[in-house]
């Protein structure tokens, strides 16, 4: 039987927090284990009760998402951090990926679309909104020259390396070239294996030219 994905959420407005709740509750193979409405109280209690994903807001009060997954890092090493909230500012984006976050989604992304998200971050992806995929990926256009390694990369590859550098899920590339989404897991392992890398942000980082 598969396992549930254990779910944390920390979001100060209640309403937010428990419609969360109640939506990931409410889907099949997912558990909403415990939430929280201050980056203090989650940095009590998580880490002796660390769960697959955590969702983030980054506007709490007092400590700010950012600062609170950059100190649960370390702390909830199994964790994968989902910054999900209302910003899409180009420095908000990058602080939270460099504070350690795996993954960032908006706010008003579709119910469908969060759980998907969610589903994607566990298997070991790290999805982001399309704009903010944008943003990551304009931000390192104009960049250094291309590494060798990508000269190793199939047509195919290419292909999906493109697509995940304009923010597509899995899915999503696998609805557009016609294939199943195992085979473009085992195109994505060969991506990593060949540009060294351990993650989408690190694959389309270095497809753009950034060392």
């Amino acid at each position: 039987m598969k396992s549930l994905i254990t779910v944390a959420i920390v979001e100060d407005k209640e309403a937010i927090r428990q419609s969360l709740a109640i939506l990931i509750d409410g889907a099949d193979g997912f558990s909403c284990q415990t939430t929280f409405e201050t980056a203090e109280a989650a940095l009590l209690s998580l880490p002796g009760n660390c769960v697959d994903v955590i969702l983030m807001d980054i506007n709490l009060p007092g400590m700010n998402g950012i600062e609170c997954v950059r100190q649960l890092k370390s702390l909830c090493p199994h964790s994968q951090f989902m910054m999900c909230t209302m910003y899409d500012e180009d420095e908000t984006v990058f602080e939270a990926l460099k504070a350690g976050a795996n993954a960032y989604i908006l706010k008003r992304s579709p119910p469908h679309k969060l759980l998907e998200a969610i589903t994607e971050l566990h298997e070991g992806g790290a999805p982001m909104s399309s704009t903010i995929a944008r943003k990551v990926a304009g931000s390192f256009q104009a960049s250094s020259p291309v590494d060798t390694a990508l000269a190793a990369l199939t047509p195919r590859e290419r292909e999906i390396l493109d697509r995940l550098a304009k923010g597509y899920s899995h899915k999503e590339v696998a609805e557009e070239l016609f294939v199943s989404p195992t085979t473009v897991r085992k195109h994505i392992f060969n991506i990593y294996e060949k540009l060294q890398v351990h993650s989408k942000i690190e694959a389309v980082n270095k497809y753009l030219g950034r060392k």
